[in-house]
């Protein structure tokens, strides 16, 4: 890459004759531009159905390229498994080469929105209430926005980081990434030669505890992916006789099986570190064995716990038969299975027991858990710079039980966490707006964002 003219070495600045670290790693401007990049980005459509039948992400890819070379930036924009499935790659070389790099990765899709259901146009990027409302406005074309601001910023300001920076706008994370991140790490994966750790979603928002005190997440880990569909045959026939091999019966029994079953406590590395921390800034014992008692405990707090003390299986698809009097002699079900770092085996073993003979397992999709610890130079600055705009934050380690586009730079030997910072009203369900109707992200907060980014990614 070339850089732009007027980048210079800004890592610090001399004030009255001492070299200090500058405040802010951004400019003003940055703070209005951070808006209409979220705005504009809401606007163009990257639904992701799942199935290829989507605008894809191309129109996305290209706005973020433009909206980097129009700051001077040289970047990279490529095609993954079709045209419309692109990716967009720029690299901002570091003062110091002996360090190695760091990766900021965000993705261009978003899932798709039922216009009839929302308040306002889901891809209209309406300002109502000091917040920005449509689809992606949390996950995650604010975080796309975010780091396109910080980015154009140092190109304004002649700021450059301390090490290299690699900035990935990718693909396909909603749909588990095979058009996106794991296509990119198997094809072109010198793009990110040297880099050590990244950065990308879901963690950096607020949970209010009091006035004085706001509880920041860092996601190190997230659940592994196993969506799998469940067959069962049996003899067809008509529906009024009696049938002992009827394969809709049989399929039933299994997915009640599965839906119904208790899995085991299991307190992960990450989880034990989150509920210490919680303790800690609440000032009560919190008991990871009894989990009922432990979220009536949190209150809000409850969604970073719930999902993610056990392995789970929800069954979210059914398929058999064409006929009210016909048997069929096939069923079909999908279960979402999501199973903690170090499980996959125990999993896959205690489905396929409750499954029973009657019953076949195929992958529909299979991903790896993901689990750093919460420690290291990276992790300090996160909550230091935190600190520095907002004095009550606290910095607080949690599992994701969804997943994010971390499987796939993991896998290089990264590691992996989530924080796109975002300082919350405390009234507001964050956590449920993403894939939510109405989802919305306030100004405030986007602000707050480009100011503690441009702050951890010039240190880091």
């Amino acid at each position: 890459m070339r850089l732009p003219q007027n980048y210079t070495d800004h890592a610090s600045i001399r004030h009255n004759g001492q070299v200090t670290t500058p405040i802010s790693a951004t400019d003003s401007t940055a703070l209005d531009d951070v808006v209409e990049l979220t705005r504009d980005l809401i606007r163009i459509d990257t639904s992701n159905f799942g199935d290829g039948t989507g605008p894809g992400e191309a129109a996305a890819a290209e706005f973020v390229e433009d909206r980097l070379k129009d700051t001077g930036f040289h970047t990279e924009r490529f095609q993954t498994t079709s045209g419309k499935r692109q990716a967009v790659v720029v690299k901002i070389p570091g003062t110091n080469p002996e360090r190695s790099g760091l990766l900021v990765h965000a993705h261009l899709d978003v899932v798709p929105a039922i216009a009839s259901d929302w308040s306002v146009p889901p891809f209209g990027a309406e300002v109502v209430d000091d917040m920005i409302w449509g689809r992606g406005a949390v996950d995650m074309k604010d975080s796309v926005a975010m780091t396109l601001a910080v980015a154009r910023s140092w190109a304004r300001t002649g700021t450059r980081p301390e090490r290299d920076i690699t900035l990935a706008f990718v693909p396909d994370e909603e749909a588990g990434g095979v058009h996106g991140g794991h296509w990119i790490v198997d094809n072109r994966k010198e793009l990110f030669d040297g880099i050590t750790d990244c950065i990308g979603e879901v963690g950096g928002f607020s949970f209010t505890v009091n006035d004085d005190l706001r509880l920041y997440t860092v996601q190190t880990a997230e659940k592994g992916i196993e969506w799998m569909r469940l067959k069962a045959a049996g003899r067809a026939g008509h529906g009024s006789m009696i049938n002992d091999d009827n394969a809709v019966t049989a399929l039933s029994e299994a997915v009640s099986r599965i839906g119904r079953h208790k899995w085991p406590i299991v307190i992960t590395p990450t989880v034990k570190a989150m509920i210490e921390g919680l303790s800690d800034a609440l000032g009560i014992e919190l008991d990871a064995s009894d989990p009922e008692q432990l979220t009536k405990s949190l209150g809000s707090l409850a969604i970073l716990v719930g999902a993610v003390l056990q392995n789970t299986a929800n069954p979210t698809q059914l398929n058999a038969g064409y006929k009210a009097n016909v048997i069929p002699g096939t069923a079909e079900a999908v279960i979402d299975g999501r199973f903690l770092p170090g499980q996959r085996e125990e999993y896959l073993a205690t489905i396929d027991k409750l499954i029973g003979e009657a019953v076949t397992r195929e992958s529909v999709h299979s991903d790896i858990s993901v689990e750093t610890e919460f420690d290291g130079p990276l992790v300090d600055l996160m909550a230091t710079v935190l600190r520095e705009v907002d004095p009550g934050a606290r910095t607080l380690p949690y599992m994701l039980s969804a997943g994010t586009d971390a499987k796939s730079f993991s896998s290089l030997g990264m590691r992996c966490f989530g924080f796109m910072p975002l300082r919350l009203p405390p009234d507001l369900d964050f956590a449920g707006l993403f894939h939510g109707v109405d989802e919305r992200v306030p100004i405030s907060a986007l602000q707050f964002g480009v100011d503690v980014l441009g702050r951890l990614l010039q240190r880091a």
